[in-house]
Parts: structure tokens; sequence; C-alpha cells
């Protein structure tokens, strides 16, 4: 069934007619979510940000980037970083996930890309591919960071540096910090909303929240968090890279606070 779908790159010239799979719904909390992701990702077209979908309705999608320009604290010369890769609902388990990586694995290659990597975690975890996935697909663990991510790498050149998150990254502290606090960016089109919503639930529990904005690329590299999309500490120690409704923040917080 993938293999007779289509699948489209999105671009400066169609990314305006054509939907973003993360955000699908058409009210108008989802479509200021997509004019975000959208106003992003047209920034990012000329450092050679790639954004492929099937040609369907439907949460099937990859992200990829070459790693000197992805906004995790990565360092992977010459690779492309995999972003996200997304097949959800009823495409899940078809095959979908499996081509648009091949998709990405075709294209890397035409471009002399020493290899693929992905920032995934040790066990399932929310708004990450399953390990198992990728292991599956040639890749091989090459670093770690607390409290549960890993790196992983498929290269295509043997010689090519081994990638690795910054020293930075590895620490999951802020030191000094009191309180929540969370880093975010529009990489997501969730995030913002849901900081918002986060932040006013840490005041139900007399919990002082500060957000911060990842604005850029440098900004990015030097996050001490290795999840680059989204993160949440408090008191200065990694809490979460999992962006929350108000009932699951809630009961996380009741475990940090009691």
């Amino acid at each position: 069934m993938p293999e007779e779908i289509d699948i489209i790159t999105l671009s400066n010239e169609n990314i305006d007619s054509e939907h973003i799979c993360c955000a699908l719904g058409n009210d108008k909390k989802n479509q200021k979510r997509a004019a975000t992701k959208k106003s992003w990702l047209k920034e990012r077209f000329p450092e050679g940000h790639t954004f492929k979908k099937f040609d369907l309705r439907g949460k099937v999608f990859i992200e990829y980037v070459p790693a000197e320009y992805a906004w995790f604290p990565i360092e992977a010369p010459g690779y492309n970083f995999i972003q996200c890769l997304w097949a959800s609902g009823r495409y899940k388990g078809k095959g979908f996930g499996r081509r648009l990586l091949e998709e990405c694995e075709k294209d890397s290659k035409n471009h002399g890309k020493n290899g693929l990597v992905a920032v995934t975690g040790l066990k399932i975890l929310p708004f990450t591919v399953d390990r198992r996935f990728y292991l599956k697909k040639g890749f091989e663990i090459c670093d770690d960071a607390p409290p549960y991510f890993i790196m992983l790498v498929k290269k295509f050149n043997e010689d090519a540096p081994t990638p690795h998150f910054t020293e930075k990254a590895k620490t999951v502290k802020i030191p000094g910090k009191e309180g929540l606090t969370f880093f975010y960016s529009d990489m997501c089109p969730f995030n913002a909303d849901y900081v918002d919503v986060m932040i006013e639930t840490a005041i139900k529990h007399g919990i002082k929240s500060e957000k911060i904005k990842v604005e850029s690329l440098k900004q990015a590299k030097d996050l001490p968090t290795p999840f680059g999309i989204f993160s949440v500490f408090y008191n200065g120690k990694f809490l979460t890279h999992e962006v929350m409704a108000e009932k699951k923040f809630d009961k996380l917080l009741k475990t940090i606070t009691h």
C-alpha cells in the first residue's frame, strides 16, 4: 500500500497549499498551529531542512536536516539528522514509516552524507520513535544521555566521525534555577499552547515557572538537554521531554511536590 501513494516534499512553492501533518484540524487553533510551523519551516528550507509526507490526510511524515543545522545539541558533521518520523493511527505498522526512512536514506546518499542520525529513548517514549524500529533498519547506538536518551547512527561512510551529544546536553541541569523551566520552540506546532497549559497547572500548585523560547540555531545547540524539541526542568534538574495536557501534568507535579 505505501508504494502506491505519492510522497510530497514541501517547499516554499507548495507549503501554503499543503497541510502540515502534525496539525490537521481545520479549527482556528489548529490553523494557527499549522501557520506557526509553516513559518518556521520556510526559514529552515534554505538550510536544507526537508519535510516529506504521504499524499493523504493523516500524520505520516518525516523531517530531516543537515545535522549542522539541527535544532538539537548534537555534533554530527556531514550527517542528516532525523528530527521527526511519524506514522500514526490507521497508518501505523503498515510500512509507511519504512518507506519514509528509505526516502530519507536515498536522498541523503544522493547528497553525499556520511549517514543518518536520530535521537530516541532506551524505552518507548512519547514523541519519539521506538529504538527497535531504527535498530532493525541498520542503525546502531552511538551515544547516550541522562536520564533515558540515546543517539543512533547509520553510517554510509565507515570512516566518518561518530556523532554524539554535546557535553552540556549530557548535564541535564541548570545550576541555580528554582521552580519549573520550560524550553520550547516553534519546531513543534503544539509547544506554545501546551507550555501555557502546563504553566497554568503549575500555578495551581504554587510553583513558579519560566518559559524560554528557543529562537535560533545557536541557542538550540547550547541547550542543557538532549531533546531539542521540548524539555522541562524542576529546580534545575531535567523533569520531562513530554508535552502534557493539564490532567497528566497535574499528576506528575503531585509526585514531585508531595
